[in-house]
């Protein structure tokens, strides 16, 4: 029976499906993905809130094991680079209107955040080397492979608190927290990466310095681009990039909105289910491979996203991950939204969350 549970994970495939669907029609076509995934989906998620069920130890337990879940994930990989390929392609060899270059664009960012940084994500915080490598090579199509560093090193130990470049403070905008989780979080991942080489007693521009290396990876993905096909698409790539990786800080900013951990001496308090905002609708968690049960990803990294469970107490998005990222967007719609949830969610945790400093009464 666990199998058959697996099938529903198919659903991801649809995403990429409707995206190739522009690439050949073209036409109106070209932005039929953005309209699934930001109009469609958010419509029906609306109406469908999902299921709080959780598997029992049993079945997480067959499920762990049950590698059709790796492979479905593994798969990916060639899919997202094969989505990446038929975009340069079309790109420079087909003559279209602005529009249709456009909705192409805006459609391989979002396959670089949902099946680029996403699965990356899931993949990065594996152990084997061959799953590690996946990861790195998804982030490659959004250039961003620092997350890799980032994310597990610097920001599950960071998380709600304002230590962290990707946790969102209560009343800040979306946009001006794009700036700063993108700047910083680049800037954490060097610091983070220098303090792993002085430990080692290396020298910053070791070979081992993995930061150098993914501005050779990134850097020579575009000059690739621009020498197989041309410079105005590898620009168009480049624009692509920015977007996924774009969709990413937008998706940060709604995953933490508001939510501080107490300081305990010299120290935060241990992450809980609490820290993080959670969605059980059904088709993002199937589009984003359970992402968005993310109050359990950040209470154990290491859980698979097949097994990530819904807890009582882990605050509760309104609609699922594709409608939050259209409502943080519009910050008075998404300020009269979240605002009140925080501070009520402040008042019956008070032990869990706390008040920032400057954060209105």
């Amino acid at each position: 029976m666990n199998r058959l549970k697996i099938l529903k994970y198919l659903f991801v495939y649809t995403a990429p499906a409707v995206a190739f669907l522009g690439f050949y029609f073209r036409g109106p076509w070209t932005w039929a993905l953005p309209i699934y995934a930001y109009a469609l989906v958010p419509l029906v998620e609306l109406l469908n809130k999902g299921t709080v069920k959780n598997m029992t130890e049993m079945e997480e337990e067959v499920a762990k094991k049950d590698r059709l879940y790796d492979y479905m994930i593994y798969s990916m990989v060639p899919l997202q680079w094969g989505m990446f390929f038929v975009f340069m392609y079309t790109v420079d060899t087909v003559q279209m209107q602005a529009y249709e270059y456009a909705g192409l664009i805006v459609s391989m960012g979002i396959g670089c955040a949902a099946l680029g940084i996403n699965v990356a994500h899931e993949l990065g915080h594996r152990k084997k080397r061959s799953e590690q490598w996946m990861s790195k090579a998804l982030l490659l199509t959004a250039q961003y492979m620092h997350f890799y560093i980032e994310h597990n090193r610097g920001h599950h130990k960071n998380v709600s608190t304002e230590k962290d470049p990707a946790t969102s403070r209560y009343g800040e905008l979306v946009y001006t927290f794009w700036f700063r989780s993108v700047i910083m979080g680049y800037i954490s991942a060097w610091k983070l990466e220098l303090h792993r080489l002085k430990k080692a007693e290396l020298p910053w521009y070791h070979w081992s310095n993995e930061m150098i290396f993914y501005i050779f990876c990134q850097a020579g993905l575009l000059v690739a681009v621009a020498a197989i096909f041309s410079v105005p698409t590898m620009l168009m790539t480049l624009a692509a990039s920015v977007i996924g990786f774009s969709l990413l800080e937008v998706i940060n900013y709604v995953e933490h909105y508001g939510l501080a951990r107490h300081i305990s001496g010299d120290h935060f308090k241990k992450v809980l289910p609490i820290h993080s905002w959670n969605s059980n609708h059904p088709m993002g968690r199937l589009l984003l491979f359970e992402l968005t049960r993310h109050s359990d990803h950040h209470y154990k990294a290491s859980r698979q996203y097949q097994i990530l469970r819904h807890f009582d107490d882990a605050p509760q998005m309104p609609t699922g991950y594709p409608g939050m990222i259209v409502l943080a967007l519009v910050p008075p719609i998404w300020f009269a939204v979240m605002n009140p949830r925080v501070k009520a969610l402040q008042e019956k945790y008070p032990e869990e969350l706390r008040i920032p400093v400057g954060q209105a009464a």
